[in-house]
């Protein structure tokens, strides 16, 4: 089964290519701020884009002598400008330079990100409305509780991606800022106008301040988003997976016509899609942490969190992208066994009914105390000697002195316990 995903956008954003290109992108948005500002001439500003230009081979070329790729990077465009290469580059830092351009890729990363969020949240959309009267056991500590329906379940899962959704948004919004500040930060040989215009012209927000560089608890915080969407994605994957144990059979992933779940078991069929999105998280759990590890640095700056940057970022990108790709597919073809979870709620005679037992004889008269002892002694009896509940509350006198067997029989009618659920489909749907 192949997924459709955003890999290629995503590595595209990441390449070193583009990175130039979102470096040469704040390099001419600054010297046409300067333009706009009257400090520049307009005239020969303008002409600065139609000539500017890079090549990945001499910028090796140069870094190898200059150990430095952002003054290899000025160096090689440089070239290409000629005479106008004195705009390029006036009272700014490297940093000015990659920050910016790095929140330039993180904005366009994110797009993507939020586009597969839409798509995932649409499947569970239509799956929810699907299975919106899809009666099966609900299980707390992993045990039978009571009966819900699939498609309250599946309610859950939209909810908690939404919410993560409209934390991205935040994250993103938040990190949507750029600097051209010059050492320290201080504007000491360029005028916060020039910043202003510039990050305007990008399509960000001047950073409050900057110390040379954005502060990283910028970044942190917007990994802990990216983190919390693959970790709320394994949330789903593992339910999955339990759903999906032979025991159980309520749901399995889709099983294509060629496909083997074994090299020695030709019955297998594993949820091997659900348990590699589990696994990725886990991935970019640990990049978060990174990132928290990345703001604590040396007074205005060092160094230090850049060479972890540059493998965090495009990764947690890459895997977030290929997860909701991946679920999403998953969940478009769900094969759902609405038999088997019908079957799961009629265990042991009902044994799931027993709270609504409890109630009918409290309701009868009897203290709570003791309706528990004698609907626990009937529902245990049934677990523990495969018999049946509803038989038992039906051979026991204590329960029949006081409800009759239609009372009884009333009990265990399965809609009632979906009576509400149109109110929680409101909600979302």
């Amino acid at each position: 089964m192949i997924e459709r995903y955003s890999r290629e956008e995503i590595k595209n954003i990441w390449s070193l290519k583009s990175k130039f290109q979102y470096y040469l992108n704040v390099e001419l948005a600054v010297s046409e701020a300067y333009a706009e500002l009257g400090r520049f001439p307009s005239e020969e500003v303008k002409k600065m884009r139609g000539l500017a230009k890079f090549d990945l081979a001499r910028i090796d070329e140069i870094e190898r002598e200059v150990r430095h790729d952002v003054i290899a990077f000025l160096t090689n465009v440089n070239e290409s400008l000629g005479e106008y290469a004195k705009y390029m580059h006036v009272g700014m830092t490297s940093s000015d330079v990659i920050d910016t351009a790095f929140a330039l890729q993180i904005q366009d990363s994110g797009k993507i990100i939020l586009k597969d969020l839409d798509e995932v949240i649409s499947s569970l959309r239509s799956l929810a409305l699907q299975h919106k009267n899809t009666l099966c056991i609900g299980r707390s500590h992993g045990i039978h509780a009571e009966i819900m329906t699939f498609g309250v379940k599946i309610c859950s899962w939209i909810d908690i991606l939404e919410r993560q959704r409209e934390n991205f948004i935040s994250a993103l919004e938040q990190i949507r800022v750029g600097q051209v500040s010059g050492p320290v930060g201080t504007y000491s040989n360029i005028s916060p106008d020039v910043e202003r215009v510039a990050c305007k012209n990008l399509g960000l927000k001047p950073a409050r301040i900057s110390t040379q560089i954005i502060s990283r608890d910028y970044h942190a915080h917007f990994m802990q988003s990216l983190a919390l969407i693959a970790t709320v994605i394994e949330q789903f994957a593992t339910e999955i997976r339990h759903l999906q144990r032979t025991e159980v059979l309520e749901v399995e992933e889709g099983f294509g016509k060629n496909q083997k779940g074994s090299s020695a078991m030709p019955h297998k069929k594993n949820p091997v899609l659900s348990e590699n999105l589990c696994g990725l998280a886990r991935v970019v759990r640990a990049n978060s942490i990174v990132a928290l590890e990345n703001v604590p640095l040396w007074h205005e700056r060092d160094i230090s969190h850049s060479s972890a940057e540059r493998i965090i970022f495009p990764d947690s990108f890459t895997l977030v992208d290929f997860m909701l790709s991946r679920f999403n597919s998953v969940v478009q073809n769900l094969v759902v066994h609405e038999g088997n979870m019908l079957e799961n709620t009629e265990k042991f005679g009902g044994i799931v009914f027993s709270q609504k037992v409890l109630l009918s004889l409290v309701e009868k008269g009897l203290t709570r105390e003791e309706a528990y002892r004698i609907v626990q002694r009937n529902a245990l009896d049934a677990f523990e000697n495969k018999g049946d509940f509803k038989r038992n509350l039906l051979n026991d006198t204590e329960v029949t002195s006081r409800l009759t067997p239609d009372e009884i029989e009333k009990i265990f009618d399965k809609q009632d316990f979906t009576k509400n659920i149109s109110t929680i489909y409101e909600r979302f749907l």
